[in-house]
């Protein structure tokens, strides 16, 4: 019974990426909004009820989808750090290097930060109908279950893990205070939601650093860059580079960071 119940399993997993997989290709190919679940059903020689085993509904296949594609932009952050094994994402580091005897040093936090930052941006480039599924126009009647929240945050997670190591280490330049007392509430219950332990003006420029990448890359990836900003590799290190002045981050005498 045990191999049955194996074989079975493997067959529905199969079965749910292939649906995923097609899902995906109507994105591309009609976006979002016109995603239909008897559309995918007849690419796949399916019957319609038989999809219906799989995702009851097309708001259960979007979901899938999203969820697919947040942890796929947080994983992508994460492996960019290179304190964290990534070899970052962003192009030629900005500190570190070798140490003595070829030791690697320890990557600097803006060069960590740099690196996040290119990670998720080469998701993005790599992925854009995925990303236009998370930070694109709202699909129409849809309305994402709260199961999309934690997936959500990997991306500003992977940044404040930099940030915080900088705090931790007393190499971070806390931004100028005080802030408006309702914004200081909404970065206190935030940073206790989240159990994050930062400066209230530090957490709440983080915030407004995260809408801004996200922001940067929306405008890259759609469009709005064009005859405007031509060499954008340059262009989004530099500025990825001022975001993480704004936070705190900011280059040590002799190429730490």
């Amino acid at each position: 019974m045990t191999a049955i119940r194996g074989a079975r399993e493997r067959a529905r997993s199969e079965i749910t990426a292939a649906i995923k997989d097609e899902a995906r290709a109507q994105l591309a190919a009609e976006g979002a909004a016109k995603l239909s679940l008897r559309a995918v059903a007849r690419a796949l020689g399916m019957a319609s009820s038989a999809l219906y085993r799989y995702f009851p509904s097309r708001d259960d296949l979007l979901t899938a989808l999203i969820l697919d594609a947040y942890h796929a932009i947080g994983a992508a952050a994460e492996a960019a750090d290179p304190a964290t094994g990534g070899a970052g994402a962003s192009g030629p580091a900005e500190s570190g290097g070798t140490g003595a005897a070829g030791r690697p040093e320890t990557p600097g936090h803006l060069e960590r930060w740099v690196a996040v930052c290119g990670g998720v941006r080469a998701w993005a480039l790599a992925h854009p109908h995925e990303y236009a599924l998370l930070y694109g126009t709202p699909v129409p009647g849809y309305h994402a279950p709260q199961t999309t929240t934690a997936p959500a945050g990997r991306v500003a997670r992977a940044l404040i893990a930099v940030v915080g190591d900088a705090h931790a280490a007393g190499a971070l330049h806390e931004p100028p205070g005080p802030l408006p007392e309702e914004v200081a509430a909404d970065v206190r219950a935030l940073m206790t939601e989240l159990d994050i332990e930062l400066p209230a003006p530090v957490m709440a420029v983080l915030v407004a650093t995260w809408a801004q990448l996200f922001g940067l890359i929306s405008f890259e990836l759609f469009g709005q860059f064009h005859r405007v900003v031509e060499e954008r590799d340059a262009f989004f290190a530099h500025t990825t580079r001022r975001l993480a002045e704004g936070v705190g981050l900011t280059a040590e005498p002799g190429g730490a960071a």
